[in-house]
């Protein structure tokens, strides 16, 4: 009766490290984030076409090397100032997939209205 107690025990606790193992490994694995790279220059974003999947978690880093911009992605409530000289950054884990226009909504000159871009997310 002794020996079944003392390895129920023993068991008991091989089974309580290895699921904390399992667990702190779980909880440090975290999400591997996309940087991508845009420069908002007068009168486009580059890249043009930003193409990233869908439950994927990026940051846009932008710069502007000549006026100040902004970048508004209004399909997803997703916007921020570019200033020259400093980097934005923006991040996102888009939840649906599709094509989506993003557009500098900071006027910057004749070629302004023009000067959009496309997110477009994958499965």
């Amino acid at each position: 009766m002794t020996i079944d107690t003392q390895r129920r025990a023993l068991m008991g606790a091989a089974g309580a490290l290895a699921l904390s193992s399992m667990l702190a490994f779980a909880m440090d694995k975290k999400p591997k984030v996309r940087v991508i790279k845009v420069m908002a220059k007068k009168f486009e974003f580059v890249p043009g076409e930003i193409h990233v999947k869908k439950g994927e978690t990026i940051t846009l880093q932008f710069t502007a090397p000549e006026v100040p911009m902004g970048f508004n992605l209004p399909d997803f409530g997703a916007r921020t100032d570019i200033v020259p000289g400093k980097l934005a950054t923006l991040q996102l884990t888009p939840a649906k997939t599709g094509s989506f226009t993003f557009l500098c909504d900071v006027f910057c000159g004749s070629g302004h209205e023009d000067m959009n871009g496309t997110l477009v997310i994958s499965e």
